[in-house]
């Protein structure tokens, strides 16, 4: 086994500690000869020289090694503190919209996996909404894409300020955005997404010139308890689609 420079000094300067109490107890207890004045003397002297070379030894070599380990793990602890904030930082980035702010598609996917775990356990209902802004392309076309952007991020504040804590709200994508609802059914997820879809309507864009309102069609779904994650989502996508078909701003179920 290899020992470490500060564990080697550490064994030198015990082994002269203890020489320097050795010659002390042999200068006190050993044969007459020794405890005469001169043999006391003597040893004494010898057991103080080993102990002034063992204290310069520590001062000038043990607790400059010390110091140095104590700074070395310092740095190690702020290294890793600061890698700690790093992964931290960068998971939060990979999981966020950085547009909008809201939860992207990756964090939506996971936490819709999750939902639907716990919630077969505890046989609840779960509600999916799908939501994608009408005529949204022709926003960019028309007005350019900062105003686009603006569209969203008025949107995504609304989305935020009307869903629950334990909502999941995420941007899909593009003009997409999705609603995770627990402990909705067929009877109260219809009114809690023409809520959203009125509050949507009610975005009151206003830069420069321009005065610009959206309006959104919404997909529902309630899980049956026996499909995946994505014939979930599959079929909330479908109903997109349907409330795009049967005129848009409507949600469909």
């Amino acid at each position: 086994m290899r020992f470490h420079k500060s564990e080697l000094a550490y064994f030198a300067f015990t082994f002269a500690l203890l020489i320097a109490g050795a010659l002390l107890v042999t200068a006190l207890y050993g044969s007459d000869e020794l405890s005469s004045n001169s043999g006391l003397r003597a040893m004494t002297h010898g057991a103080l020289a080993v102990q002034g070379a063992a204290l310069l030894f520590g001062t000038l070599y043990i607790y400059p090694l010390l110091r140095s380990h104590a700074r070395e793990e310092h740095k190690l602890r702020m290294m890793t503190e600061n890698l700690s904030e790093r992964s931290e930082t960068l998971e939060h980035v990979a999981l966020t919209d950085g547009l909008t702010g809201m939860q992207n598609r990756r964090y939506f996917d996971d936490a819709l996996r999750e939902y639907m775990e716990e919630f077969a356990r505890i046989e609840r209902p779960l509600g999916l909404m799908i939501l994608d802004l009408d005529h949204f392309k022709s926003v960019n076309d028309t007005h350019g894409h900062d105003v686009g952007d603006q569209v969203l991020r008025g949107v995504a504040e609304v989305l935020k300020d009307f869903t629950r804590y334990h909502d999941v709200v995420a941007r899909l994508g593009g003009e997409e955005f999705a609603v995770v609802a627990p402990n909705m059914d067929h009877n109260t997820l219809p009114a809690f997404a023409d809520r959203l879809r009125r509050a949507v309507a009610g975005v009151d864009i206003r830069t420069d010139n321009i005065h610009l309102r959206v309006t959104a069609s919404i997909g529902l779904a309630v899980w049956s308890g026996g499909e995946t994650a994505e014939e979930l989502y599959r079929r909330a996508d479908r109903m997109l689609y349907e409330a795009k078909r049967q005129g848009r701003n409507r949600i469909c179920a």
